[in-house]
């Protein structure tokens, strides 16, 4: 087949889209398919190559609507690509709407992974409301399958309420070959790991909450330490905010860090933490994946993907949305328990290698794509 992929952006950039667009089709690849992506230029300078097997297009953008860049190329580079069928993602609307008008122009199929509601503060959120209402259900319609990520995202989202027959419910996958255990951290060291964008428009990562569960495990382990890979628009905000609690001696900003380093950093940790906050921008959690294929004991909150996996199969503590206290609790009763914590460790690779490898996933999403066609 000839699949063309439309991420909003792809690797070098990283992102949970980015990195579901980039592994999925790296394995596509491998199973002897033509992938190829068109995405919008960021990091501005990056050039088109081949990534892994991979064609990729980067189309110039003339700016950002939330976190959608807009390239006006779009429209010309879809209609000149050979292919035998889109798959594109929300919540980015302009390169999934464009991908979808231009499939039904030229009579290919389009599918859709919707890993997240399309949701917004400020003046966002009304430009969010009115595409919900007017251009959303269009794209729905106009895809010939839509993959969620989690069944109880189609709990947590009204809009695919009407399309229950055309949904598949795939999660996303792990490179278990490059996020494996390795036995370099440091014996005795208590150290939280958090991964994510740093900005506005992922906020509800609930980093904030994090750094005040810091603040209360401080006073209970002195040599307690929050290690955050990342970068974005908010980073200043959380420093300060980790300064006005006088945490500087307890949390690093990092920033971005390659994907060899980022396996170096869930290996040195003792936990992963991802706080999350909305169920309708929280399509899954890839960063607990990634920690539990290290097999690291992870603590998140009830909204995830796989919360409810990583609960059943005892791989993690799960907490409620915003509770400071309950994070707190979570990260110290790992840290009290080293045999608990290996345990949780263990099962939580067991139960990536058995459900989440990327050979997995793309073996089932190939199947999607021939029913498609």
């Amino acid at each position: 087949m000839k699949i063309l992929q439309t991420p909003p952006r792809f690797y070098p950039f990283i992102g949970g889209v980015e990195n579901y667009a980039f592994y999925l089709s790296r394995e596509l690849c491998k199973r002897g398919h033509a992938v190829r992506i068109i995405c919008a230029q960021e990091p501005w300078g990056a050039l088109d190559e081949i990534v892994e097997g991979i064609g990729v297009m980067r189309l110039r953008y003339i700016g950002k609507i939330a976190n959608t860049n807009i390239t006006l190329g779009l429209p010309i580079a879809l209609l000149k690509a050979d292919y035998d069928l889109i798959h594109t993602h929300l919540p980015t609307p302009w390169s999934a709407d464009i991908s979808a008008f231009i499939s039904l122009i030229k009579g290919r199929p389009l599918i859709l992974t919707y890993h997240n509601n399309i949701v917004g503060g400020g003046i966002c959120s009304c430009l969010a409301s009115a595409y919900n209402h007017s251009f959303l259900p269009l794209l729905l319609r106009l895809s010939k399958k839509i993959i969620v990520t989690s069944k109880r995202y189609l709990d947590y989202s009204s809009y695919l309420k009407g399309y229950i027959r055309k949904i598949e419910v795939i999660p996303v996958g792990v490179d278990t070959e490059r996020f494996r255990p390795e036995q370099n951290k440091r014996e005795g060291s208590q150290n939280i790991l958090f991964v994510g964008l740093l900005d506005s428009f992922h906020r509800y990562k609930g980093l904030d909450c994090l750094i005040r569960a810091v603040d209360l495990l401080r006073k209970k382990i002195s040599g307690v330490k929050l290690t955050v890979l990342g970068e974005g628009s908010l980073k200043e905000n959380y420093i300060k905010l980790a300064e006005s609690l006088k945490l500087e001696k307890h949390i690093d900003f990092v920033g971005a860090v390659s994907q060899d380093e980022l396996v170096k950093y869930y290996n040195n940790c003792d936990c992963l933490v991802l706080p999350s906050l909305s169920a309708q921008q929280e399509g899954f959690g890839i960063t607990l994946l990634e920690a539990m294929s290290c097999a690291k004991p992870v603590v998140t909150t009830n909204i995830t993907g796989l919360a409810d996996e990583i609960a059943r199969r005892e791989a993690g503590i799960v907490v409620e949305p915003y509770c400071i206290e309950g994070i707190s609790q979570g990260i110290l009763k790992l840290f009290g328990d080293r045999y608990l914590a290996q345990g949780m460790g263990s099962r939580g690779r067991k139960l990536v290698e058995e459900e989440y490898s990327w050979q997995k996933i793309a073996q089932r999403v190939e199947e999607i794509y021939l029913g498609a066609l």
